[in-house]
């Protein structure tokens, strides 16, 4: 086993400033590359892949294969959770996913304890467990939950929504059906997160991919809080293991957000500069981010420019490269090459 220290994510999550920053992509396994599609055609459909060990530990290796990517993100879905609570989840073909609504206490009460999610999440574990002992040495194994809010945007709304409006509706009409969800939703976390680590995941990421859409208190109550209540339960079990926060658009609220929080990354979203980044979420440690998605697509030397643009703004920090967002199925993974060379010279 590689000496932890050695690894360059760790070092950066550790608050070292590196010449070269480690790199990794949001969605970097996935649908813009061919070999994905072959291994999700074998699956048969998408929730099958996320519960088939060994096909999805080999998606999550074959950007690493292709790339050489830092750090490898175990391949799953942040509506595992709603599902393993008892949710009906289907995917759409081309319009993502569904779900059975929690809108009502009746349906609150309908789902099941968190102690009983392991019986449907054990198949992920048996993934991590793969990859701990597939992944190079040197690659950082990452394990990764939806954040509260964000899960509960789509239990409630039974889909995604552009403005989370049906969440926002509830939280207003009857908080305390909207609070217990998002209560129930964070010791879930906890349980899955903690059993991602105990399986081999080094760091553990939340995503809060909604999280722009709470302002003010209610970015505070709903976003950085069960955040924070997370980290510290997974900090007070596994001391050492890194947690990355993204509180993607959160704008201001991205400042202090890793003291406020725990965290020892902020990742963050290309709606930001990286200039404001570094001025105003660097001082307070690791940063990740944030080249636009776009760039994955339209390539040439726009893409080379914006990426040692990024480099050149974090470089007098601990910063982890990475895009403001996940990579999109239209990218040519051609320019996946073009950005790490700009990086990695």
């Amino acid at each position: 086993m590689t000496n932890p220290a050695s690894k360059t994510i760790l070092k950066a999550l550790a608050g070292e400033k590196q010449a070269v920053p480690p790199v990794w992509m949001m969605r970097q396994a996935g649908r813009y590359l061919p070999e994905y599609r072959a291994t999700r055609a074998k699956a048969g459909d998408f929730l099958s892949l996320c519960y088939n060990p060994d096909l999805a530990a080999e998606v999550t290796l074959q950007p690493i294969r292709r790339y050489n990517f830092d750090a490898a993100i175990l391949f799953a879905d942040i509506l595992l959770i709603p599902q393993a609570l008892g949710a009906d989840l289907w995917f759409v073909t081309g319009e993502g996913p569904r779900l059975s609504t929690i809108t009502t206490p009746d349906d609150l009460k309908a789902l099941k304890p968190v102690d009983t999610i392991h019986e449907t999440l054990n198949p992920i574990y048996e993934t991590v467990k793969i990859l701990a002992s597939e992944l190079p040495r040197e690659t950082t194994l990452i394990g990764f939950a939806g954040a509260p809010w964000t899960v509960a945007t789509y239990m409630i709304a039974g889909r995604g929504t552009p403005d989370q409006g049906p969440a926002h509706a509830l939280r207003e009409a009857d908080p305390a059906t909207f609070e217990a969800l998002l209560d129930l939703i964070t010791a879930a976390t906890i349980d899955y997160l903690s059993m991602q680590i105990e399986a081999g995941a080094e760091v553990v990421k939340i995503f809060d991919s909604w999280a722009g859409s709470l302002k003010g208190d209610d970015f505070t109550k709903y976003a950085l809080k069960p955040a924070k209540k997370i980290i510290t339960a997974l900090k007070a079990k596994h001391p050492n293991t890194p947690v990355i926060a993204f509180p993607r658009e959160a704008g201001n609220g991205y400042i202090g957000f890793a003291k406020a929080t725990g965290a020892d990354c902020v990742a963050l979203d290309n709606s930001i500069s990286p200039e404001w980044g570094a001025a105003n979420v660097q001082v307070d440690g690791c940063v990740q981010g944030n080249l636009a998605s776009r760039h994955m697509v339209t390539g040439g030397q726009e893409l080379r420019d914006e990426t040692k643009a990024i480099v050149k703004a974090f470089e007098n920090g601990p910063h982890i490269f990475n895009l403001g967002h996940g990579i999109t199925p239209d990218a040519d993974p051609d320019n996946v090459h073009v950005m790490l060379e700009a990086i990695r010279g």
